[in-house]
C-alpha cells in the first residue's frame, strides 16, 4: 500500500512538472525497443510504462482528468521537461519504424491533445528553427534600418563635400 501511494506521488509530482504529457500504447515492442524509444527522446523528456491505474490517480490529484478514457491497455507516458515538439517528432519517428508504437493522446498548455494533434504538434518546427528564423528576420530589419539611418547621413556629407569645393574654386 504504501509503496503505490509512493508511486502515485512521483507520478503526480511528474504530472505536475512537465510542460506536456504524451500517452502511448506499447503493446508488442521488445525491452530493446523501449530502451531505443527512450534513448531518442531522452533529452527532452521521461519515457515511462505506467500502470494506469495509478496514473489516473495520479493525473487526477495534478488536476488532469483528459487521459481517463485513454488510460486502457500497455500504457506508456512520455513526461516531456523540454521541447514538446521534438518529443512529438521523436515519438512519430520511432512509431513509423515500430508500428506497434500507438500514440493515444496527450495533455499540453491545459488541453487535452487527440493523437491528429499530436501528429500537428509534430509538424511545428521545433523551437531552434523558430528562434532561427526570428533571429534572421530580426538581423535583416536591422540591416535595413542602417541602411536608412545611414543613407541621409552619408547623403548629407557628400552635398558639404560639394558645397566646399564649389566655394574654394570660387575663391
Amino acid at each position: 500500500m504504501a509503496q503505490k501511494e509512493a508511486s502515485v506521488a512521483e507520478l503526480t509530482k511528474q504530472f505536475e512538472s512537465s510542460t506536456a504529457v504524451l500517452l502511448t500504447e506499447y503493446r508488442g515492442l521488445t525491452v530493446a525497443e523501449l530502451k531505443e524509444l527512450r534513448s531518442a527522446i531522452r533529452q527532452d523528456a521521461e519515457y515511462a510504462v505506467v500502470k494506469n491505474t495509478l496514473t489516473k490517480i495520479a493525473a487526477n490529484n495534478a488536476g488532469i482528468t483528459a487521459l481517463d478514457d485513454d488510460l486502457k491497455g500497455p500504457s506508456a507516458v512520455a513526461f516531456v521537461h523540454g521541447d514538446p515538439v521534438a518529443v512529438a517528432k521523436g515519438l512519430r519517428a520511432f512509431a513509423k519504424a515500430h508500428p506497434l508504437l500507438v500514440v493515444k493522446g496527450g495533455y499540453f498548455d491545459g488541453a487535452a491533445l487527440s493523437p491528429e494533434e499530436v501528429s500537428k504538434l509534430a509538424d511545428l518546427e521545433s523551437r531552434e528553427v523558430l528562434l532561427a528564423k526570428v533571429a534572421g528576420m530580426m538581423k535583416a530589419s536591422m540591416s535595413k534600418a542602417a541602411a536608412l539611418f545611414q543613407a541621409p547621413l552619408s547623403k548629407t556629407v557628400r552635398t558639404v563635400e560639394a558645397l566646399r569645393e564649389k566655394q574654394e574654386n570660387a575663391a
